[in-house]
């Protein structure tokens, strides 16, 4: 099997689509904080529009599979690309109206998403087996680095253009910026059907890996997308909390780079437990008592490295249990798993908030929802652990 070669093109290519894939969602706080400011809808129902648009990589993972196969990856970026790049333009036309962006950001951009991630989450194992984790995490590590430039170029066109101009730029951005990354995208081997192997339901390390990263799906957009609203409760500026979204989003593309890196160092199970005990850890113990500007910037670092440590070790540990020619299969059905997580998580802990107040009513008020949050890193935390004890004979804390 090569170690590289082309594999670095593809890397590279992948890597410009997910910056606008992944990167897009993970700076909807930034724009999810304007609209709440002008006051489109409460902050439960707004988190509800990014959410749905993630949570469709879910749940249309299994026919993007289908779809994937059929058409080759490269006009699949292609129809991947234009989706999303068109589906923000429209938003622009909706930016008044809620139910418009439910449908445009939504379902448009986030079927462009859930194709995006499938084509570029799987395609760099058919190329990589040694160095299989740092190709992945470099891919996973652009949608950080997206999602941090977006925050800021988002918050500076919002002070400059409004909301719907700024849905414009980003959408015709998409469309210029990958169309040329498409092109070289190149599948090395067939890939297999995705479709649902019922025996995976009968071994138990699928059955914990399935369950404990559905677990892991609920906190992973909390922290992005009420950061900004956070910000603002401490009488922070916008401009600082697209800041600080920012900081947690290049932090997430640093540990989706050094994850998977440490995935081929001491193993990608173990890896994906450091990175969920790292997320209870900033999510119980330091954002609430995240009162001021410091704390809150280590939280964000601290939580953004292990947000990105977790989607960049999930690919390679699919790929390790289960090799590459069944990692489209497996990993579909993994991903599906994850719909309630992307789909409810951060509309739960906005709930949560408002229950308690609201985003008017103190920092306390947020307090529920990051017990929520954590409580949640544990307990998929102990899942992978049973996952890593199946899968190795030695110690439970020995490298594997």
């Amino acid at each position: 099997m090569p170690e590289g070669g082309y594999g670095w093109v593809v890397v590279a290519s992948c890597s410009m689509i997910m910056f606008f894939a992944v990167g897009s969602f993970y700076s909807w706080g930034v724009m999810q904080a304007q609209l709440a400011a002008e006051s489109i809808a409460q902050s439960s129902t707004l988190a509800f529009i990014g959410s749905l648009g993630v949570s469709l990589v879910s749940f249309t993972a299994i026919v993007m599979g289908r779809l994937i196969r059929w058409m080759g990856a490269r006009k699949a970026g292609f129809l991947s690309c234009f989706l999303m790049g068109v589906g923000q333009i429209l938003s622009s036309a909706s930016s008044r109206n809620v139910g418009g962006l439910f449908f445009t950001n939504g379902i448009i951009v986030g079927l462009g998403t859930s194709m995006s991630f499938m084509v570029c989450s799987t395609l760099p194992s058919q190329y990589f087996k040694r160095k299989r984790g740092l190709a992945n995490g470099a891919v996973f590590g652009a949608a950080g680095i997206g999602g941090a430039v977006l925050s800021v170029a988002q918050q500076t066109l919002l002070n400059r253009v409004g909301v719907a101009w700024t849905f414009r730029i980003i959408g015709f951005s998409v469309i210029a910026l990958t169309f040329p990354a498409c092109c070289f995208i190149k599948e090395r081997m067939r890939r297999s059907t995705a479709t649902i192997e019922w025996s995976l339901f009968s071994d138990p390390k699928f059955l914990l890996l399935a369950i404990g990263s559905a677990v892991g799906t609920f906190p992973l957009l909390v922290p992005p997308f009420f950061l900004p609203l956070y910000a603002n409760s401490l009488g922070l500026s916008a401009s600082l909390g697209s800041v600080l979204l920012a900081v947690f989003n290049i932090s997430s593309a640093l540990g989706r780079v050094s994850f998977g890196a440490l995935c081929d160092l001491c193993g990608p199970i173990t890896s994906l437990c450091f990175a969920l005990i790292l997320s209870a850890l900033s999510l119980l113990a330091i954002w609430p008592v995240s009162s001021s500007l410091v704390p809150l910037i280590v939280f964000t670092i601290l939580n953004g490295f292990g947000n990105g440590g977790f989607f960049s070790t999930i690919p390679s540990v699919v790929a390790h249990i289960y090799g590459p020619v069944r990692v489209t299969t497996v990993f579909s059905m993994v991903l599906t798993g994850w719909a309630a997580g992307y789909l409810m998580g951060s509309p739960v802990a906005g709930w949560l908030l408002d229950a308690y107040g609201g985003s008017g009513a103190g920092i306390a008020a947020y307090r529920p929802a990051m017990y929520y949050a954590g409580s949640m890193s544990v307990g998929s935390t102990g899942f992978i652990l049973g996952v890593r004890a199946l899968t190795t004979k030695r110690k439970l804390f020995t490298f594997a």
